[in-house]
């Protein structure tokens, strides 16, 4: 394994919360050392990052993988490439495929899969109930001896409480991670968008952001009850907030992502019924959208994902109502989420705190860190090239991203999974 020193780069840690020029020591798949200055004489490949930011890999937690049953959609292989050129190099993967990813054998199925077609890290997460149908808790502790990381019935929520309650219960008992989707299942039923004098405006049907709080509510009581170990997926409103910090103040185990979609986008970008900016849950408000990068900055938010769910075009050319809900983001999380350092909201450190340190902890990796001993798993972008973004150059099999045409600003320009270069731009 080739031994590298990355020199002239601009050094991204989220750890020590610090943006400067160094260099950065690889070796055995592993970071040796950094520091700023003359970088050390070492038997090693020398790469001139001529200035350009070097950061941790980002850590995706919440991608979806068509496979089993929607190959068609995206499979490991797209998938692996299009997290590559994302500067994606931790992938945790969703269960909600067809049939979803509940027992030991479709779990080692997929694992076998991504472990053959894909050169980033990927990480499976499991189903909390069999058939993701809230009815009966899946064989946990056997699906952790398969490689689960986290278990999650993904945007079907759980509606029976003792279900829910003795799935939190059992997961405690084996240290296992639940995420969540919080949302009241009756109120957001059928919800197309926000609910509000825009979505009545336009006929759509609307769910209140209550219904975001609501669901918190209800899951934060079973956590007091179980004392388990929670992630909400997607915190993408105001009203949630106070019931989050209050959660974490009380010393629960809970930690809460969002989307990169509810960060940079609102409900107004829907105008023109384009389905390709129809996500769940949908689109907010500007205030909300505000309060949210707001929590990412004080770090009440922890993460940061794309939530990564591909869509073909006869599921997404469709009426606004009906189009299924989702949108591709591994290739767009990064310059999407330098939209918010451009307009100064949130510098580059507390950006990779969210997308590479945050979620590594929260998942008990070693990644996400420019520390000594740490895995070699880095990203080196330039922040401040600009583009127009055409979906037909991204490497998922789907293309359906809000980002369709929008003028960007930041490209990655190589990719490093333990010190082996995976992508590099051309």
């Amino acid at each position: 394994m080739t031994a590298l020193i990355f020199t002239n780069a601009r050094l991204i840690d989220p750890e020590a919360g610090t943006d400067a020029t160094g260099w950065l020591h690889v070796a055995g798949g592993r970071i040796v050392a950094s520091g700023d200055g003359r970088a050390p004489e070492a038997d090693a490949q020398v790469i001139d990052c001529g200035g350009q930011c070097l950061a941790p890999g980002i850590v995706d937690i919440g991608v979806k993988v068509c496979e089993p049953g929607e190959r068609h959609k995206e499979s490991y292989k797209s998938a692996g490439q299009a997290a590559a050129a994302g500067g994606v190099t931790t992938m945790v993967t969703r269960p909600d495929t067809l049939p979803a990813i509940d027992t030991p054998e479709t779990l080692e199925f997929v694992t076998r899969r991504a472990q053959a077609d894909t050169p980033v890290n990927v990480l499976p997460m499991a189903a909390l109930t069999k058939g993701r149908d809230g009815r009966e808790m899946t064989e946990i502790g056997f699906l952790m001896d398969a490689g689960a990381v986290a278990f999650t019935d993904c945007d079907h929520v759980v509606a029976d409480t003792k279900v829910f309650s003795r799935a939190l219960t059992y997961a405690r008992a084996c240290g296992a991670l639940v995420i969540a989707h919080p949302q009241d299942p009756g109120l957001s039923h059928g919800a197309a968008a926000t609910s509000g004098k825009f979505a009545a405006l336009r006929g759509l049907p609307a769910v209140s952001p209550m219904a975001e709080r609501m669901g918190l509510d209800r899951d934060i009581a079973l956590l007091e009850m179980t004392g388990a170990a929670y992630h909400a997926d997607q915190i993408t409103t105001a009203r949630a907030l106070p019931a989050l910090e209050r959660a974490k103040r009380n010393g629960l185990d809970i930690t809460a992502g969002t989307s990169i979609h509810h960060l940079t986008l609102n409900e107004l970008d829907v105008a023109d019924y384009r389905t390709f900016f129809k996500v769940k849950p949908p689109l907010r408000s500007e205030d909300d959208r505000q309060a949210v990068i707001e929590a990412v900055r004080s770090g009440l938010i922890d993460t940061i994902s794309s939530m990564h769910t591909p869509q073909d075009e006869e599921s997404k050319r469709l009426p606004f109502e009906e189009a299924a809900s989702g949108a591709v983001a591994l290739e767009t999380l990064l310059p999407a989420a330098l939209r918010l350092y451009h307009a100064d909201q949130l510098d580059l450190p507390t950006l990779f705190r969210a997308m590479a340190l945050n979620p590594a902890q929260r998942l008990g990796l070693e990644c996400g860190r420019l520390s000594a001993d740490a895995p070699a798993d880095l990203v080196l972008f330039d922040p401040d090239v600009p583009f127009v973004l055409d979906r037909f150059t991204l490497k998922s099999k789907s293309q359906n991203t809000p980002f369709d045409g929008q003028r960007m600003q930041g490209k990655v320009t190589a990719t490093y999974v333990a010190g082996k270069e995976i992508y590099r731009r051309s």
